[in-house]
């Protein structure tokens, strides 16, 4: 019963400090047009890119970051993994090079694009080596 109680405890932390990251982009872009909200859009390869897993922990994970994108932005995260353990989907995977060939068309890795409700650009950065609220005035100067 312990043990029950720890991993339902486990689990409702881990889902209070989640964000929110979106596994379909049309459902992304319409809840942000919905929202009026950003739309942040990374490319990452999330098992290969050291400069994409610096920013996943030093930004993305950060309580400040967290904080900020729950009411200013949604998520979407287009991962072009290497290793096939973390293989995506065909239907994922097929989604994320659409995305790429529109707005990533040199291949750059970690690529953050903040697009607004009808998709269109706002701006684009990748890795810096800021604090999270650096990071985030930084986004917030693409608005």
């Amino acid at each position: 019963m312990k043990k029950i109680l720890f991993l339902f405890c486990l689990s409702m932390v881990a889902s209070i400090s989640a964000q929110d990251w979106q596994e379909n982009f049309a459902n992304a872009q319409a809840l942000a047009k919905k929202n009026n909200k950003g739309l942040l859009l990374v490319f990452a390869g999330s098992d290969w890119c050291a400069p994409c897993m610096k920013l996943e922990k030093a930004i993305w994970e950060s309580e400040d970051f967290k904080s900020f994108s729950k009411s200013d932005l949604i998520l979407y995260k287009a991962d072009f993994p290497r290793k096939k353990a973390n293989r995506l989907s065909e239907a994922m995977t097929a989604q994320n090079h659409r995305l790429a060939e529109k707005y990533n068309p040199k291949g750059h890795f970690p690529l953050v694009v903040l697009l607004n409700g009808d998709a269109e650009v706002l701006g684009q950065t990748g890795y810096l080596k800021l604090s999270p609220n650096e990071y985030i005035t930084h986004l917030k100067s693409m608005f």
